[in-house]
């Protein structure tokens, strides 16, 4: 008798303990497999975000490239066509449907420059990414990209088949020659600057600026450019007065010119 009452008792045991392990597994598995499939969509996030920075890396590449051939007529980089051309190179379907914040419109170039001394090219992107939160968290990573390119300005004095003699620099309308070709006064700084703050700026002579006839018409744009060694502020990047052509002479060549008082010996 005794028997037969203690087998009820250790099969509900049984029963109880079974069932308890398999809320333990459930419970397990509610708690693993959402960090799971976090951890997953992180990976995937990672991966996509190495992929987008490096198509925006290339784009850059690509860009820079054109902008150092245009180099040679204009020493200065036109920001709004870098970043077309970073844009046209990347794809902007591509942009558009990633995790970018803005798509192909979110990408900030405006901070390119070329540097008047070294002749480099400064390529810098700007751009956010959305992370891989709820969109009304609005949390976002910032990345900046940048490259350097060489620009082209010409050969230099051991390019081809030169003879030893000395190679120098001149302009259509120079009194003087150049031994330097990144010369200052061969080289124009062009900046970009607000219109609304050109009357209290100089040039390096000490002079106003005063509007160009070839490319201001009328009202001038917000924004105007200007160099440190000119007298005019203009509109357009493209205009004449912004252009200057450089010819390498042999110094032999150059008759009764004088060397420039700032590069030449």
């Amino acid at each position: 008798m005794s028997q037969s009452n203690k087998t009820p008792s250790n099969s509900n045991k049984e029963r109880a303990s079974v069932l308890g392990s398999k809320a333990s597994v459930t419970v397990e598995a509610a708690l693993v497999i959402p960090i799971f499939l976090f951890a997953v969509l992180s990976l995937v996030y990672l991966l996509e975000i190495q992929a987008i920075r490096t198509s925006i890396q290339q784009g850059m590449q690509c860009a820079a490239k054109k902008a150092a051939e245009e180099a040679v007529r204009l020493p200065a980089v036109n920001v709004l066509k870098f970043e077309q051309d970073v844009v046209k190179s990347v794809g902007a379907g591509r942009m558009d449907k990633s995790i970018l914040l803005g798509g192909s419109s979110g990408l900030n170039c405006a901070k390119t420059y070329m540097s008047p001394w070294s002749g480099e090219i400064c390529a810098i992107a700007e751009y956010s990414i959305r992370l891989p939160f709820p969109e009304f968290t609005n949390l976002t990573a910032k990345f900046r990209d940048e490259m350097k390119v060489k620009a082209w300005t010409g050969y230099s004095k051991k390019d081809g088949n030169q003879e030893d003699e000395q190679i120098v620099y001149m302009t259509d309308t120079a009194l003087v020659y150049h031994e330097d070709y990144q010369c200052t006064y061969l080289q124009l700084s062009i900046q970009f600057v607000p219109y609304s703050e050109l009357s209290g700026m100089r040039n390096e002579g000490g002079g106003k600026y005063h509007k160009c006839e070839k490319c201001v018409h009328g009202d001038s744009f917000a924004g105007v450019y200007i160099t440190t060694t000119g007298r005019k502020y203009h509109n357009s990047l493209s205009c004449s007065g912004l252009k200057r052509t450089i010819y390498a002479v042999k110094k032999s060549e150059t008759g009764m010119r004088a060397g420039c008082s700032r590069c030449s010996k």
